[in-house]
């Protein structure tokens, strides 16, 4: 059974406290995992040079595009959990939390045999520099190599939200973080390892915080005791993940894979608009990660919400929600459009001879993109919302066209079209958020989002079973 200490109901008591309270140590939990590829960045950039760092950049996100084919699962893991939770439906749950940590097991395996296959024809791709190439190469044989701690991490936290438990996913992944950052210094500045060092310190920094997440549900009574004979797959639940689980990882790889296409492209200029680019696309994702985290927390109110039938506090939470990361949002705006230069110049060392030139290709490309601050909030509130009722369709089907279908085109001719070709790219972004505001915005008024997917379709499965 359970352990009542890793779960929290959220369908009764403040829709705002709830939504506070659930979303803050989320919210801190993902900046300081972002610090992980941030940390890497800075310091390389630092004391390996510019071109060091567009090598790490690339590496890092080829190796996020893929391990997305994966990392849906655990978005279909947290509603499903915590909608079972609201339902009172121990033993579905326990079917699921098994099956969610078997499938992501075997999945790191594909992923990494995938990574290494894929390797050079992929990073040659993107950059045709050698000294990059090389960088590049290093950084993602080694971060491939430790995927199945970073899947293993992002299991566990899934888990952990969906029994309504933010908080402590935040302390390891601090932990860790501080780790990550001691090693690099270590690794890069004092070895003098450049990007193989980085990688190494990421890895070993997402082994630690899955270890401490295993420790701690181990000594808590944890449904799930991590022996060999608990890892098994639940047919039904698993068609369920699947089925919740695979739009969210088809999203998020249309998202990544539209920032490659833009990596390549700022590339093709030259290897410091590409680290200009880089840069600008860790900061971002900062930026928005407000807007991101109060999502996955609207997702996982609203699942619990909408299973307890309380529809009323579920939309209540989607525009709480919304108002809160808009407010953020306009801030960080802000400051991206009157002092840009101040976070630029973190990336790069005075010495370095291309510096200035970083710092102004960053300045240009970000003067444009980050209107997309604007407008990701509304996205981001009533993609969450719809996640948490199941409708994960719509939400694949939108950011597919969004990413793929608006975003690469806007950033290849705001390139060609205005003077100023990197700040061209950074049109992209904002024009394809909008759009898919719009749709948003459609679907809502429909009201089909208050049909619960996910439970209604297990009972019906159940019944022709």
């Amino acid at each position: 059974m359970a352990n009542a200490t890793f779960e929290k109901d959220l369908t009764h008591g403040s829709v705002v406290k709830n939504l506070i309270v659930f979303a803050l140590p989320f919210l801190l939990s993902n900046l300081i995992q972002s610090l992980y590829n941030v940390a890497d960045m800075i310091i390389v950039g630092n004391f390996a040079g510019t071109l060091c760092l567009d090598g790490v950049n690339i590496g890092a996100q080829i190796s996020f595009v893929l391990m997305n084919m994966a990392m849906g699962l655990c978005v279909g893991g947290t509603v499903l959990i915590a909608q079972y939770l609201s339902a009172g439906r121990k033993k579905e749950m326990e079917k699921t939390i098994a099956t969610l940590m078997t499938t992501l097991l075997l999945a790191a395996v594909v992923i990494t045999a995938l990574c290494l296959i894929l390797r050079h024809p992929l990073i040659s791709i993107f950059s045709d520099d050698p000294e990059v190439y090389g960088y590049t190469s290093d950084y993602f044989l080694v971060t491939s190599l430790g995927t199945v701690f970073i899947f293993l991490y992002n299991a566990l936290a899934a888990i952990m939200r969906g029994l309504g438990d933010s908080r402590r996913p935040l302390v390891f992944v601090s932990i860790a973080c501080v780790v990550n950052v001691g090693l690099d210094l270590l690794l890069v500045s004092v070895f003098d390892m450049a990007a193989l060092g980085a990688a190494i310190a990421t890895v070993i920094s997402q082994a630690l915080s899955a270890v401490l997440c295993m420790i701690h549900l181990s000594r808590h009574g944890f449904m799930f005791d991590f022996k060999p004979k608990s890892f098994k797959i639940d047919r039904q639940q698993f068609k369920m993940l699947l089925r919740i689980g695979l739009p969210s990882s088809v999203q998020n790889m249309a998202t990544g894979m539209s920032f490659l296409f833009i990596t390549a492209l700022a590339n093709g200029l030259s290897p410091v608009v590409g680290s200009a680019v880089g840069v600008v696309g860790k900061l971002n994702g900062f930026a928005i990660m407000p807007a991101v985290a109060m999502s996955s927390s609207i997702s996982a109110v609203s699942a619990q919400n909408i299973g307890a039938g309380q529809l009323g506090r579920a939309k209540k939470t989607m525009l709480i929600g919304m108002a809160i990361s808009f407010a953020i949002s306009c801030g960080v705006f802000a400051l991206f459009q009157t002092c840009p230069d101040v976070f630029l110049k973190l990336f790069v060392s005075a010495t370095d001879p291309h510096a200035a030139d970083m710092v102004q290709y960053g300045t240009d490309y970000v003067s444009l993109f980050s209107y997309d601050y604007l407008i990701v909030p509304f996205m981001f509130a009533m993609n969450g919302l719809f996640i948490g009722s199941g409708h994960t369709l719509f939400s694949l089907i939108n950011n597919v066209i969004s990413a793929i279908v608006l975003r690469i085109p806007f950033s290849y001719f705001g390139e060609m079209l205005l003077e100023n070709h990197v700040q061209g790219i950074g049109l992209g972004a904002p024009a394809a958020s909008l759009f898919s505001v719009v749709l948003c915005i459609i679907f809502y008024c429909t009201g089909k989002w208050k049909k619960m997917m996910i439970i209604k379709d297990i009972d019906v499965c159940e019944e022709i079973d």
